[in-house]
């Protein structure tokens, strides 16, 4: 039997040497300078955003942090408003920000629709066997803590934010992981919805 063109992408992001995704050690104190100025506004000063349209950063990777902030400048990962806050920072400022982001303590969202949460829970643990749907929790672990310098953290992120990334992915409009487009392509609104509910209930 064949193996699904997601599985054998998969496995190979698995292979990666972790050197790949990398980022140098920065400095948390200057990091938070340049949120101060440049990222609270949208993302909090703690990483703990307020507006569900916008992540929370507060305990995410710091490789992947990096990896997001060079793509949105670069613009693999479009978005225009990210690009104007990113564009000006150096690697090193990249690196800063990580590194205070990082060091954050994330707070518990919590999420109120149960039955989502149940259908959320069934995807997101086991996938959808009948779609070639692969459980969310082989790449992001399953409390959500995600693996360090390849899969972000995703618990306890706003419902709406990964909701709309999900979406994302599946229109094309996001296209910087071939993985995650493949994955929710398979997705119908419902399921994504669901899983969106159980991943910001998760911390």
């Amino acid at each position: 039997m064949r193996s699904a063109p997601w599985i054998a992408t998969l496995a190979a992001l698995v292979m990666m040497s972790p050197s790949v995704f990398a980022a140098g050690k920065g400095d948390p104190a200057k990091g938070k300078q340049i949120v101060d100025q440049v990222c609270a506004a949208c993302h909090g000063v703690d990483g703990n955003s307020v507006a569900s349209a916008n992540p929370n950063l507060a305990g995410q990777h710091p490789e992947y942090i990096v990896k997001q902030l060079n793509e949105f400048k670069s613009q693999v990962r479009k978005n225009p408003v990210m690009l104007g806050m990113a564009s000006p920072l150096s690697a090193a400022d990249m690196q800063n920000v990580a590194a205070y982001y990082s060091s954050q303590a994330p707070k518990a969202k919590g999420a109120s629709d149960k039955a989502l949460i149940e259908a959320g829970k069934k995807i997101y643990r086991g996938g959808i066997a009948a779609k070639a749907v692969p459980a969310c929790m082989a790449c992001h672990s399953p409390n959500g803590a995600g693996i360090p310098a390849q899969y972000p953290r995703m618990a306890g992120q706003h419902g709406a934010y990964t909701e709309a990334q999900l979406k994302a992915f599946r229109s094309g409009e996001r296209g910087n992981n071939p993985v995650m487009s493949q994955v929710a392509a398979r997705l119908s609104d419902q399921e994504i919805k669901a899983v969106a509910e159980y991943i910001q209930a998760l911390n």
